[in-house]
């Protein structure tokens, strides 16, 4: 006759198997089912603006892909950390998504309270889109042929020339504050109330010139508005090959980029976040969405969520590194 404790053993043990194998049948439910109904990703920006330039295209692959509307929610605010609150307390069901940005990773450094942590409340899912920012000037204002005798002009006249940005703490301003850092020269920083009415005084002339996302930037560079003396990074950008890149230009450590990614409220199901990423990557990857990347100079890193992760993590650490060296503030 069994020993009591002995047979309890077993039962448990039955216990847990059946449970494992629930478990087992209704992730592999989960995952044949997902997405069931119209998933929501809050874009923390205005409508119209750089994040809906690859959201809103986003939308319609996954669309057409999983048969289930990819709802766009604007919550605009604050330099994007209004959506993010907003998203960071969503109901974490599968069916509640964030597209951040790059200024996502300078907000922490810069705002002095904010009722979110990006990397407690928010899980990394994938990089969307990465587009180089690009020196821009207006060429009756800035007459340099080049970026050699551009950076001559400005270490010979500190102060004189003035840049543009969407605002205190944008990506705008602080890659104007990085590149006066490794150039060791001033230009003085004119703050707008965005990205957009920032290129149109440059446009305008009442700018000099501006650090600007190469997607926002590109019709206007091709139509001879305006001009690009340095697209930022280690390459030069394919939509604009004869542009160089600031590796070559002396500057290897001047790499800025306005990048999008998405995120998950914490406490999203493992399988639903596993789902989101895989029909992501799909859309991403449609033809007519390399088309639109490509049209902004932009690329689609396709990073694994791992990479996506340390990636965050870097730059939280330059930009935090870039306001304290910058002395950097909110307008």
């Amino acid at each position: 006759m069994p020993h009591f404790s002995d047979s309890l053993e077993r039962r448990d043990l039955l216990k847990w198997a059946v449970s494992a194998a629930a478990a087992s049948v209704w992730s592999a439910q989960a995952q044949s089912t997902w997405p069931s109904k119209p998933v929501t990703m809050v874009v923390p920006f205005p409508a119209g603006g750089g994040t809906d330039a690859f959201a809103r295209p986003l939308s319609a692959q996954f669309s057409k892909l999983t048969g289930k509307q990819l709802i766009i929610d604007n919550r605009g605010g604050a330099g994007g950390t209004l959506g993010a609150g907003v998203a960071a307390k969503s109901t974490p069901d599968g069916y509640n998504y964030f597209m951040g940005a790059v200024h996502h990773t300078i907000a922490p450094s810069m705002y002095p309270k904010l009722d979110y942590d990006l990397e407690r409340d928010l899980v990394p899912l994938i990089l969307v889109a990465n587009v180089p920012q690009v020196l821009v000037v207006n060429p009756k204002k800035v007459s340099a042929a080049d970026f050699k005798a551009f950076l001559e002009f400005v270490k010979k006249n500190p102060g004189r020339l003035n840049y543009g940005s969407a605002g205190g703490g944008t990506s705008h301003h602080l890659a104007g504050e990085l590149f006066k850092l490794q150039t060791q020269t001033f230009i003085t920083h004119i703050p707008y109330r965005g990205a957009g009415p920032a290129l149109q005084d440059l446009i305008a002339g009442n700018v000099d010139m501006m650090f600007d996302g190469l997607g926002s930037s590109a019709a206007h560079i091709k139509g001879g508005r305006i001009k690009a003396l340095m697209v930022s990074g280690a390459k030069r950008n394919a939509a604009f090959p004869d542009v160089p890149c600031s590796a070559e230009l002396g500057l290897p450590d001047y790499t800025v980029s306005t990048w999008y990614g998405v995120w998950a409220p914490k406490g999203t199901p493992a399988d639903a976040q596993g789902r989101a990423i895989e029909e992501i990557r799909r859309a991403c990857l449609t033809d007519e969405a390399k088309a639109v990347w490509a049209n902004q100079g932009a690329e689609f890193p396709n990073l694994t969520t791992h990479q996506f992760e340390a990636f965050i993590k870097k730059e939280l650490v330059k930009w935090s590194q870039v306001v304290k060296a910058s002395g950097a503030k909110l307008d």
